[in-house]
């Protein structure tokens, strides 16, 4: 390796850094000494990134050696024959037709198709309170009527509540599961039951950027691979979180044919670009990649509760790569501290207005969250809570 001043800073950056915090977080470093990955934009004033839900480990050596090529070969193309390519894996990995999948740039660009195609006319949208607020935001943005139902007291969706909003005037229901920003589930046979007692006229759209993380728990099971035989349901993913394409923007959704082309109809031509579709294909075929940057968030979230315990504080059950941590006091005070502190997570998530959000980085990164987290002064309350 060729020893630059940046990297001699890295490696010195390493040998500090384990030397501070709690005792866990000192033997943690040392046995991650081989994958601690320092911030490549580690400088003065570059802030650490916990606050988008991306990627710790970044895209697979294989997925880098598909963009490089692509790069070289597709840059002065048009995007048809990757994106065609990458649908027809798509189709083949869960066992349904091309015509049944809808490409966009991220899940993003999927739930703003979505969006216009069931919620015109001045339409209304059920969503949970908090979730990944893009849908609602559309709908506000169009006229349309938003009922937010607040989370059960297990952070489950309230799926009795959200049925009594559903009438004439729905047109889609929001489920994102593993839920952002909780991380919490709902299980799949309440979520079956529910969709069956919905009128024939609503579309529920089922979020699952976070399904790679969810593990072996006997609540979930995705839509894609144990489909109901229902055509309002519309399935999302993304390569943006267990991949690590968060930049390159992909994304797909699945649904019955009919369906798929009417969520197609209200997208944009050529919207997911050549190299990207690349890349894709490539992160499909490193299952060893995937799997192994699940157990290693598996690993990190533990961490992470256990350096929560250690210091009194309270943490939802995640099943995703954030954790949902209760700091005890104002949300937006603890966002603020660690904004000046050069480290960015995300909150409040009303009636949460006293957790932050917090993605699971690097583990230099998640040393930084704690030494800055131990920067506040001792909140007495908790003591009394």
């Amino acid at each position: 390796m060729i020893i630059t001043r940046r990297n001699l800073f890295r490696h010195v950056g390493v040998g500090a850094a384990a030397s501070v915090g709690l005792p866990s977080l000192a033997r943690a470093a040392a046995v991650e000494r081989g994958r601690d990955m320092l911030r490549p934009d580690a400088q003065a004033g570059v802030p650490v990134r916990l606050h988008r839900n991306e990627s710790a480990s970044g895209p697979s050596a294989m997925v880098v050696a598909a963009i490089r090529g692509a790069a070289v070969t597709l840059a002065n193309r048009y995007p048809d024959g990757p994106v065609e390519a990458l649908r027809n894996k798509l189709a083949a990995l869960h066992a349904v037709t091309p015509d049944q999948v809808v490409m966009g740039a991220g899940s993003g660009d999927l739930l703003c198709m979505a969006a216009l195609a069931f919620l015109g006319s001045r339409k209304k949208i059920i969503v949970a309170q908090p979730t990944f607020e893009l849908m609602a935001d559309r709908t506000r943005r169009s006229g349309g009527e938003v009922a937010a139902v607040p989370l059960r007291s297990d952070y489950a969706y309230d799926l009795d509540a959200m049925r009594s909003h559903a009438d004439a005037g729905t047109g889609l229901v929001y489920v994102c599961n593993p839920n952002n920003p909780t991380g919490s589930l709902t299980r799949r046979q309440e979520l079956e039951a529910f969709i069956g007692e919905l009128p024939s006229t609503v579309y529920v759209l089922i979020d699952e950027a976070y399904h790679h993380y969810v593990g072996g728990s006997s609540e979930y099971a995705s839509f894609i691979d144990r489909p109901l035989n229902d055509p309002r349901v519309i399935v999302t993913r993304s390569f943006s979180t267990i991949h690590g394409l968060a930049g390159l923007r992909v994304g797909y959704a699945v649904a019955s044919p009919e369906t798929a082309a009417l969520l197609a109809g209200n997208g944009v031509p050529d919207n997911l670009n050549g190299v990207a579709a690349l890349a894709a294909i490539a992160a499909l075929d490193d299952t060893d990649h995937v799997r192994t940057s699940a157990t290693r968030n598996a690993d990190d979230r533990q961490e992470f509760c256990n350096q929560a315990n250690a210091r009194m504080l309270r943490t939802i059950d995640s099943h995703a790569n954030f954790v949902m941590l209760n700091t005890w006091r104002p949300a937006v005070e603890i966002v603020e501290h660690f904004r000046k502190n050069d480290v960015l997570v995300s909150g409040p998530f009303l009636p949460f207005d006293k957790y932050v959000r917090v993605s699971l980085g690097p583990p230099a990164d998640m040393r930084e969250f704690w030494r800055v987290w131990d920067l506040l002064p001792v909140y007495h309350g908790m003591m009394t809570m």
